[in-house]
């Protein structure tokens, strides 16, 4: 990590792991990405130019880059076109709160961007229909999109939602808020949604799509969304880079007496 001046702040431990050679090498490439004209976005170079600049082996230079990456530092971007560049500020997800990811990222100064990457009526899966309380095979719509800040890949969505509750909908503007879509289209009132995160790789497809290397670290979001009057409107799996965003929740202290004496028997 680095402090306001760049000036390099990471625990002991990070020179442990890394051993002599390579924290060298990550201590360097801090300085480079803290250099006058440089910040979020800009382009370090290429691996095989940094190792030559760094006079490095491009096994450590891999090994400093990838603390780097862990610590939000730097950006790896796979391919011919990619590089290492500085990385952005993440973008901040609160599970306590039910938005469309464009009004997250404006309320955050993002620029938000949309990308519709596939829609069609597809037959229920057993799963979806279980979650959407419909009937075996029941036509649903999916809608696929790429959500990017700043430019710069976030997530990819698959959104099911029910075909018979939403007609037409494959053929409206898919760009935007879902969300307000269905509010404004369909009446939909916003009641809760039960997500559940958990950590996966990124494989071939999703690492091209994000532009990641295949099996960097993504978190995969499952949700189900009901409306106001408790009817399942939408089933989703997102898969979010870990590089760009961080999830959020504020818990509170304050426990009911059933609560706390439920919290007391489990310890």
């Amino acid at each position: 990590m680095t402090g306001a001046a760049g000036v390099d702040t990471a625990p002991g431990a990070v020179r442990a792991r890394l051993g002599s050679t390579a924290e060298q090498v990550r201590h360097r490439l801090l300085v480079l990405a803290a250099a006058p004209g440089q910040g979020p976005g800009s382009r370090l170079g290429g691996e095989r130019g940094l190792a030559q600049q760094l006079s490095c082996s491009r096994s450590t230079l891999r090994q400093a880059l990838a603390s780097l990456e862990d610590e939000g530092v730097v950006r790896r971007v796979p391919g011919r076109r990619g590089g290492t560049y500085v990385a952005g500020p993440r973008v901040q997800r609160d599970l306590g709160l039910l938005r469309g990811v464009p009004a997250m990222l404006t309320e955050q100064g993002f620029a938000a961007a949309t990308r519709v990457l596939a829609v069609r009526v597809v037959a229920a899966s057993l799963r979806t229909g279980t979650e959407l309380r419909l009937a075996p095979g029941a036509p649903v719509v999916e809608v696929l999109r790429l959500r990017s800040a700043d430019e710069v890949p976030l997530s990819i969505e698959q959104a099911v939602l029910p075909a018979a509750r939403f007609p037409d909908l494959p053929r409206r503007r898919l760009d935007g808020s879902l969300y307000e879509l269905l509010a404004g289209a369909y009446g939909v009132r916003l009641g809760a949604a039960d997500e559940r995160i958990t950590a996966v790789a990124a494989g071939p497809q999703e690492a091209t799509t994000l532009g990641v290397a295949v099996g960097a670290p993504l978190l995969a979001i499952t949700r189900t969304t009901v409306d106001a009057d408790g009817s399942p409107f939408e089933h989703a799996h997102d898969l979010f880079r870990a590089d760009r965003v961080e999830l959020r929740v504020t818990s509170s202290g304050e426990l009911t007496d059933a609560q706390r004496t439920t919290a007391y028997a489990r310890c």
